[in-house]
């Protein structure tokens, strides 16, 4: 079992910044967190979930992302594989951002340059963390 806790959400005003965290703990078998692909979802009020960003598991040397292009240029994801953690570095903030922002894991995808960006790829769910952007 992976556990996923997200923090760092909060109210900002437009064109502000904030950085979310995820942390995990716990592992499946056979694989640690650096084997685990990482993304970040949403969810507006009223509004089905919907893929942020993600970020290969790179092999430990190259890491790959994407991103959804309402955020491209704006967010940035990282991740630190000596603290089983990943970031969300979210810039120039705009009301349309307001949702609940979700970590996830995929720990089951062997290819080191792939990033899903599906729902259904991944395995584990952190809470969520709220994030308010006031215009």
């Amino acid at each position: 079992q992976v556990q996923l806790v997200e923090s760092g959400g909060g109210l900002v005003q437009a064109g502000g910044s904030l950085r979310l965290s995820c942390a995990a703990s716990g592992h499946t078998s056979g694989r640690t967190f650096s084997r685990y692909c990482m993304g970040w979802f949403r969810q507006a009020p009223g509004k089905e979930r919907e893929f942020v960003a993600a970020i290969s598991w790179g092999g430990g040397i190259t890491y790959y992302a994407d991103y959804a292009d309402s955020v491209k240029g704006r967010f940035t994801i990282s991740r630190d594989n000596a603290k089983n953690t990943a970031a969300l570095q979210m810039n120039s903030l705009k009301p349309e951002d307001t949702a609940n922002y979700y970590c996830a894991v995929d720990t089951s995808n062997s290819a080191s340059s792939y990033v899903p960006k599906a729902e259904y790829e991944y395995d584990y769910w952190g809470q969520g963390t709220q994030v308010t952007v006031s215009s």
